[in-house]
């Protein structure tokens, strides 16, 4: 038997042309759908194969506003077996403030039921990209970590976690419980079934308010990249051409 926690985040689908909010803080989001990121939806399918062939419960958790109870329907449409929602008001939460507040619901959890011998984490989120709240969890939890990762076999003591480097594989081996970020591509997602679907609409969703927004970094603005230019300049080679890379970007507006 083995225990999985799966950590995911309502993203916006961003296929469509990206508007900002008139402070330039945040999408607007009006017209767009939602969804997990990728690599999230393979770290949600991977736990389901791990539990399937070994055991045991995959939990969902996710932190956002009370409209991300969708998306872990979604994940239970797959087979996940418990629902956990730290509820926001919808703000977005640096990932320090994410990661403690991950951290105090692991506890609670841990506390009455055993640790998770597995959490799993997307490599990154898809809006955000800050490649930080995984890390952050295994560092207060005192766990090893690994990002980045194509493929796991799960034991009893220990898992194999590998990822790609320089064209060759890293094979990594932990001491369980430890906590994984893996990319897409691990695995094929599969499609939730009609009968998955109905079992999801009526899976409870334990759910905990989070008051405030908490964490040390502040965004001061957005913005939209420009469309791609269609000229080239070639300002040098090497270190000489540093100086002059500077002052090409600082003329875009790409650093200030």
């Amino acid at each position: 038997m083995v225990r999985v926690l799966v950590c995911v985040k309502r993203v916006a689908m961003v296929g469509a042309r990206i508007v900002l909010t008139a402070d330039e803080t945040e999408v607007d989001v009006r017209q767009l759908g939602f969804t997990i990121s990728p690599h999230e939806e393979c770290a949600v399918e991977e736990a389901v194969r791990i539990v399937e062939q070994r055991g045991g419960v995959v939990t969902v958790l996710t932190l956002g506003p009370i409209e991300a109870a969708d998306q872990l329907r979604d994940a239970a449409s797959i087979g996940a077996n418990e629902l956990v929602h730290l509820v926001t008001d919808g703000k977005e939460w640096d990932p320090s403030a994410t990661a403690d507040a991950i951290v105090d619901a692991l506890r609670r959890h841990e506390d009455l039921n055993g640790p998770y011998d597995l959490i799993l984490f997307g490599n990154e989120a898809a809006d955000t990209g800050d490649y930080q709240v995984g890390v952050r969890v295994a560092f207060a939890l005192g766990r090893p970590c690994v990002n980045g990762v194509k493929n796991l076999v799960v034991g009893e003591e220990t898992v194999v976690a590998k990822r790609e480097f320089r064209g060759g594989d890293e094979l990594y081996e932990l001491a369980l419980p430890s906590v994984v970020g893996v990319k897409e591509g691990i695995n094929l997602p599969r499609y939730p079934s009609l009968p998955g679907r109905v079992r999801a609409k009526k899976m409870a969703i334990e759910e905990t308010p989070l008051e405030g927004h908490r964490g040390p970094v502040k965004l001061e603005r957005l913005r939209v990249p420009s469309e791609p230019r269609e000229r080239a300049e070639i300002i040098g080679h090497g270190v000489d051409a540093v100086e002059a890379l500077v002052d090409l970007f600082e003329q875009w507006g790409v650093v200030a």
